[in-house]
């Protein structure tokens, strides 16, 4: 029966065997050692017998193999124990040289080249912490969400049309009809807060963007999350305490990976700072000279600077900016006409916006008003359903779009949202 590298220390005198692909190999003559690696990581074998080195001539990293063998005590293999007397069995040989070795360090520096052999890379055990990493993120956020009696609901990807309009869509063929591919479920997890209350979605979004930046990719994995709320700092507070958590997990369960790939040492305040656009604006003119207090968003460079203040002089690696200017409101979010500003923030994460944080507008009336003054065509198809269910009855509620890829970036100190990203697609790469 196979058993898995993790397990054999728990074996030590039995007969046991383990699958998996030839990760190393030390040909020294009379002692020779192999490391074969599977889901749980490296097992070390030591061959003595030629007769089973001769099985591996000619054979390349990656060759499948299935070894029996005796297992023996050992404090410096991996796991504090190795196989003996080993029996190999060959089940898929690998005669190509490799173009990459995936037992050494993979560099970073040139992405085309990291991405020219991700099949390859993500084999290396480090760059395999990173999406281990990744998925514990995921698995806290849904525990956390369950947790908080939250639905988790899967909306279509093909649409009739822009519904939140802009330019930054992917249009494709639909059978002989014009369709996009979805910049988000916001309409459709808005239509579900009147069915279950509370809902949440994880899944891709597609943004036509012709931005080549570290931040920004054309089909990204988004959090999205709605619920019923009174009132903005109920959306904040949600939010701030499910990103606080899921960070903390992770801290926790992750801690010598996140210390072997040089992560930052996580902040957290007892209460995530707030500041609003107009603080940060003015907080940066007077520290830079840079006047931005016409921007109706905050410049990256912003979204850095504020980051900094908080990490340095309050303790927290996350921050809120709230009350963006009324100038930047969506046709959907909740207005505040009287003192010109958007019931929205957005959390920062080290510098970058992981997610943004609006109320919405659950006047029936309201919301015609503001999609008409925002030039949408309020009796088009792809608004019929989004109204239905606003004139049937939504209540108060809010919710945010968290990306997950930025989280993941960030948590590790990762350069480039695309090193968290399996396969990502931006503007260049459709492959692999």
């Amino acid at each position: 029966m196979r058993i898995l590298a993790k397990g054999l220390k728990e074996k030590i005198g039995e007969v046991v065997t383990v699958s998996g692909w030839l990760h190393k190999k030390r040909l020294l003559g009379g002692l020779n050692f192999l490391n074969i690696r599977d889901r749980s990581g490296l097992s070390q074998v030591l061959v003595e017998d030629i007769k089973e080195v001769e099985k591996l001539r000619g054979l390349q990293i990656g060759t499948v193999l299935n070894i029996t063998g005796t297992v023996a005590e050992d404090k410096r293999a991996p796991g504090g124990a190795e196989i003996h007397e080993p029996k190999i069995t060959v089940v898929v040989p690998v005669t190509d040289e490799p173009p990459i070795e995936v037992d050494k360090p993979i560099d970073h520096k040139n992405l085309d080249t990291l991405f020219e052999h991700r099949v390859l890379n993500l084999r290396n055990l480090q760059e395999q912490k990173i999406f281990h990493l990744r998925n514990s993120i995921v698995q806290y956020i849904r525990e956390y969400l369950r947790e908080n009696e939250f639905t988790e609901v899967d909306t279509p990807k093909l649409l009739g049309a822009a519904t939140e309009g802009g330019a930054e869509v992917f249009e494709l063929d639909y059978f002989g009809k014009n369709a996009t591919l979805a910049q988000s479920p916001q309409l459709y997890k808005q239509i579900l807060v009147g069915a279950f209350e509370r809902v949440f979605e994880i899944g891709h979004a597609y943004r036509a963007e012709p931005s080549a930046t570290t931040r920004h990719l054309a089909e990204s994995t988004m959090l999205d999350v709605e619920f019923m709320a009174d009132n903005h700092d109920e959306v904040l507070d949600l939010v701030g305490k499910l990103t606080t958590t899921i960070l903390e997990k992770v801290y926790e369960s992750h801690a010598e990976d996140l210390k072997s790939l040089q992560a930052p040492e996580l902040k957290l305040a007892k209460e995530i700072p707030r500041f609003t656009v107009a603080e940060i604006h003015e907080m940066y003119a007077k520290e830079t000279g840079t006047d931005t207090r016409d921007e109706k968003d905050l410049i990256p460079d912003e979204e850095k600077f504020i980051s900094e203040h908080a990490r340095k002089n309050l303790g927290s690696d996350l921050v809120f900016a709230t009350d963006f200017p009324i100038e930047a409101a969506k046709f959907y979010h909740k207005v505040d006409a009287e003192n010109g500003v958007v019931a929205w923030a957005d959390l920062i994460f080290r510098g970058v916006e992981i997610a943004t944080c609006p109320m919405r507008e659950h006047s029936y009336e309201k919301l015609l008003d503001q999609m008409k003054k925002a030039g949408l065509d309020t009796e088009a198809p792809g608004y019929k359903y989004y109204l239905q269910a606003f004139k049937y009855g939504l209540p108060p509620h809010g919710g945010c779009g968290m990306g997950i890829d930025r989280i993941v970036m960030k948590t590790i100190g990762l350069a480039n949202v695309k090193e968290a990203t399996l396969f990502p697609r931006d503007l260049n790469r459709l492959t692999p």
